[in-house]
């Protein structure tokens, strides 16, 4: 499968979307993309599925990041910051090409820009999940609250909204929900535009960051976020 592009507002980033679902036949011919270090971590996975989503995932985030910087996909060198977010290193370290991936259930989206940060997250809709007790533990207190008070039938939608654009914002930034997520907030309501309402910390992220929601398809939430130059 060919990855698509996925129309976004913003013109700072670029956004892919791609199925992860491969042939079990083509999975050895695409580790040949793979570095040394990529294939010593596919031995250390337990679970075959895990294995053929990493080998995929990683042989797509070449396929699609090599043209911006007009070279072949083996050529690329990655490296990683504390919290394991990739970025390129070796000689195409100084482009300033950014890029952010993410995968949930099969399914994967890749974003990649020209210098600005940017972080993308993609949420299968689980119905199985508490999402309040879920929220009460990773979400602010206004989040929470605008939460509780949305309709019954709309409250898994507007967690789903508030956890991915959190998790796009927290990868942007180098983290994830291993950083604190309570200490600021983002929009939720479903139909309502996606943003970064306000941060306890440093009142002034709220006007360095666009968010908005992507379309990937039914049963799935995405959202991206990207460093406003």
């Amino acid at each position: 499968m060919k990855p698509r592009k996925i129309d976004v507002i913003t013109r700072h980033a670029d956004v892919w979307c791609v199925s992860l679902e491969v042939e079990k036949d083509s999975l050895e011919s695409l580790q040949r993309f793979l570095s040394k270090d990529e294939r010593k971590k596919i031995q250390r996975l337990r679970f075959e599925k895990v294995r053929n989503s990493f080998i995929a995932g990683r042989y797509y985030l070449r396929v699609i990041v090599a043209p911006y910087l007009n070279t072949k996909p083996e050529n690329l060198e990655f490296q990683y910051g504390p919290y394991g977010k990739p970025a390129l290193a070796g000689k195409f370290e100084s482009t300033g090409t950014c890029f952010n991936m993410s995968h949930s259930h099969g399914l994967a989206l890749y974003a990649v820009t020209s210098g600005q940060a940017v972080g993308v997250d993609i949420e299968k809709v689980r119905p199985d999940l508490d999402c309040i007790k879920i929220a009460e533990r990773y979400f602010s207190p206004q989040e929470v609250e605008a939460l509780r008070k949305l309709p019954k039938d709309q409250q898994r939608q507007g967690f789903f909204n508030c956890w991915t654009r959190k998790e796009a914002y927290l990868k942007a930034k180098g983290a994830g929900f291993s950083s604190p997520a309570d200490q600021f907030q983002v929009s939720l309501t479903p139909g309502e535009p996606a943003a970064l309402l306000g941060h306890r910390l440093d009142p002034l992220e709220v006007a360095k960051w666009s968010i908005e929601d992507l379309d990937v398809g039914p049963d799935y939430t995405a959202a991206l976020a990207v460093e406003v130059p």
